[in-house]
């Protein structure tokens, strides 16, 4: 299997995106939930992603930007890392603001990887053994679901499923998944990702 060039690859990604962006702003909504003014924006938190072909696509919304907002884009990225680097070392985990994140919006939301469009709602994953993991939610989500207000449960199973095919189908082929990738998004900016 040769690999999928990264223009239609890209293209599916995007319309895997937008459905999960519809499942998304459907549990939230039934919540009530908005991240407007959230004081623990899950921006701050420290997620790490493990797919090539999301690498690729944040970095080409980063080619994307001009020359200059590029540049202090990538500085943000590698002070994110100088950061974090101790704290890591230590087992702390980071509670930084992402460097995408600037005056509350993300500077490459359409690139932004899944499980920046995922977390905050309640969640469920069926992994391939059959075994069941949940997610509560953000802390705003469980608040709002402990003063009674009715939440969907997002499945993220599909979604996970889909972009596990897609990664596959932009590599060409299973044998061809590296070792696991586990970076933060300031990593993947900095980074050149190993196609």
């Amino acid at each position: 299997m040769k690999p999928v060039l990264p223009r239609a690859a890209f293209r599916k990604l995007a319309a895997l995106n937008a459905r999960m962006s519809e499942t998304y702003d459907q549990a939230a909504t039934t919540l009530g939930l908005a991240c407007a003014d959230c004081p623990d924006n899950c921006c701050h938190s420290f997620f790490q992603h493990h797919t090539q072909i999301e690498w690729a696509y944040l970095r080409q919304g980063l080619a994307g930007l001009a020359e200059p907002d590029r540049a202090v884009l990538l500085e943000r990225a590698e002070a994110y890392l100088r950061e974090a680097r101790p704290l890591l070392a230590r087992g702390e985990l980071p509670r930084i603001a992402c460097p995408l994140l600037d005056a509350g919006r993300c500077l490459l939301y359409a690139h932004r990887p899944m499980i920046c469009r995922l977390h905050c709602v309640p969640g469920l994953l069926v992994k391939p053994d059959g075994s069941r993991a949940e997610s509560p939610g953000c802390p705003r989500a469980q608040a709002l679901v402990a003063q009674g207000r009715s939440a969907l449960v997002l499945d993220r199973t599909p979604f996970l499923e889909a972009l596990f095919n897609l990664e596959v189908e932009f590599l060409g082929g299973r044998s061809r998944l590296r070792r696991k990738i586990d970076l933060p998004v300031a990593g993947m900016l900095v980074l050149d990702p190993p196609r």
